[in-house]
């Protein structure tokens, strides 16, 4: 008997649990094992007794020689030719009979192996699309914030052009102008006025 296969049985019971539709929960209540002994044993991080074993075939309705297989308990060559046998040696059934039991079996097990293989194909196919679809998210990401920064940057730049171009805090204009033209419009009409006060005629004085 080789020893077990810790990783290849865990991986296995757990392909069958989920096949099944069954939680880990009930498998583990079906095989009278605590929840986190069997998570553990998928994890293959326990290694489940041929007794343990027998009793989660049972819960997932499975021959317990194909768990045995599976952890290297029992040769598989040895289970096959023990059924191949058993056929043939019923001496109730024709050999034609015989003959076409082992066909059926031998159906059975390619459907089951083709199965097997087709699971671990989409399982990889389903594992490659996840990280094809995060790293395209990550690349949206760093786009999106790329831009966000150049139009942050550029709006800086824009203000501070419009700060420089209006010139200092405070600074008017208009005085600028009348500072440097060294004439006051304001101030010469004052004086114009007050050379020449305005009357009224409406004044009691001025009829």
């Amino acid at each position: 008997m080789r020893a077990v296969n810790v990783s290849s049985i865990g991986s296995y019971i757990r392909e069958q649990r989920e096949q099944a539709k069954i939680s880990i929960r009930q498998l583990a209540q079906a095989a009278g094992v605590s929840n986190p002994y069997l998570s553990q044993v998928e994890r293959g991080l326990r290694r489940p007794s041929a007794d343990i074993l027998q009793q989660i075939a049972k819960g997932l309705r499975i021959s317990a020689e194909a768990l045995y297989v599976q952890a290297g308990m029992l040769d598989e060559k040895k289970t096959e030719t023990s059924v191949t046998d058993a056929i043939m040696a019923d001496p109730e059934i024709t050999e034609r009979q015989k003959q076409m039991l082992i066909d059926i079996y031998e159906s059975f097990r390619k459907e089951v192996r083709s199965d097997a293989g087709a699971r671990t194909a989409a399982g990889a196919e389903s594992r490659a699309g996840s990280d094809v679809s995060a790293a395209a998210a990550e690349a949206d990401e760093a786009a999106e914030a790329s831009a966000w920064a150049e139009a942050s940057a550029w709006a800086e730049d824009a203000e501070d052009s419009a700060d420089a171009e209006a010139g200092p805090l405070g600074t008017d204009p208009v005085a600028e102008a009348i500072e440097e033209s060294g004439h006051d419009p304001l101030a010469a009409t004052t004086a114009a006025a007050e050379a020449d006060p305005w009357t009224d005629p409406s004044a009691p004085g001025n009829r």
